[in-house]
């Protein structure tokens, strides 16, 4: 009797669990596609029409990103159905700081053993995100990959190309001194300094991911998993409808990284901390960690999850269509000369 040969299963790939995954994940997939979709899910490559009359001079600008240790909170939590939204918002908030309108999304998803349910979980955050920034899903890859990851463990990242006309493109070449800073609230910690985090809570203090804390109306492990704030609605129309001279958004490095990377040489951001209303999650992490007030913003967005620099004129202007909007703004500081490239009061 001929001995039965080895299957790619025998290895610890199922194929079949693949296909289940596809099937899963079609009907969140579809939500987000737009009109310039040409393609369906199941192609080799994800198909995107421009529409050539609605710009003169188009710019692709793409971005790439993961959602860090941030996986480590999910997998802590069994809760996937969020981190998807994470890995958009990191991608998709950077190419609007050019300007960009997000057109569409690619995922890759990798574990050592692929459980259909988990990855539609997945899939399901990550097609929120792409409806809350107006960006279709066209494509991804999901890679089973055994003796790579941990059992139950997988890794999420990925990529996004938008588009601006070449005269709109936002690059902070305009910013000059006077310009007013204007801070948009995050929604937390969104998806950065989570090595630190997890140090603080689970290593240093031990902290039951389950514990409750009244300040926070909701657990350590709630908080902490909230899915980063997609800055799309309302920053795409803001960007079109004044001269937004530079835009920041605030991720690794927090304030001081990223805000001087929209600044011209020679000038700085003056920026009081004390007009921000820092969620208490930060306060617990700094109290908890014994970490000073600088280091902090060194690593954290500390409430602010995007700072646009306009002119005073345009300020006025932008705080009253804020205003109407029922957006919650902060007036964080002014662009001065200097060599610092950024400059924080807490007093």
């Amino acid at each position: 009797m001929k001995k039965k040969g080895l299957t790619y299963k025998d290895s610890g790939v199922d194929v079949k669990a693949g296909y289940k995954s596809v099937n899963l994940m079609k009907e969140s997939v579809k939500k987000t596609f737009t009109e310039g979709v040409v393609s369906d899910i199941g192609g080799f490559g994800g198909l995107f029409e421009i529409n050539k009359d609605d710009y003169e001079n188009p710019i692709l600008v793409s971005g790439t990103d993961g959602v860090g240790t941030k996986l480590k909170i999910a997998f802590m939590m069994d809760k996937h159905n969020t981190i998807g939204e994470d890995c958009v918002a990191m991608c998709v908030n950077d190419v609007l700081c050019q300007g960009a309108k997000p057109l569409f999304f690619l995922d890759y998803i990798a574990t050592g053993k692929l459980k259909p349910e988990k990855v539609a979980s997945i899939v399901e955050g990550i097609s929120n995100g792409c409806i809350k920034a107006r960006a279709s899903l066209i494509g991804g890859e999901t890679a089973e990959m055994p003796g790579l990851y941990n059992d139950g463990e997988y890794d999420v990242a990925g990529f996004t190309v938008g588009i601006v006309d070449k005269d709109k493109i936002i690059d902070g070449s305009k910013i000059s001194k006077g310009d007013i800073l204007i801070g948009l609230p995050s929604n937390g910690l969104h998806s950065n300094g989570f090595s630190l985090v997890r140090k603080v809570l689970f290593e240093i203090n031990d902290i039951d991911i389950n514990k409750y804390y009244d300040k926070l109306d909701s657990t350590i492990g709630e908080e902490i998993l909230k899915p980063t704030r997609i800055y799309v609605d309302p920053v795409y129309d803001i960007i079109n409808k004044f001269d937004i001279k530079g835009i920041s958004h605030i991720t690794g490095g927090g304030f001081y990284e990223n805000i001087p990377r929209m600044l011209p040489e020679g000038l700085t951001a003056n920026i009081n901390t004390k007009e921000i209303e820092t969620p208490e999650i930060f306060n617990i992490i700094k109290d908890l960690g014994n970490i000073d007030i600088d280091e902090m913003y060194k690593t954290f967005n500390m409430g602010i999850g995007l700072v646009m620099a306009v002119d005073k004129d345009t300020s006025q202007e932008v705080f009253k269509y804020l205003d109407d909007s029922n957006e919650k703004y902060y007036i964080l500081g002014n662009v001065t000369k200097g060599k610092e490239g950024i400059s924080l009061c807490h007093q």
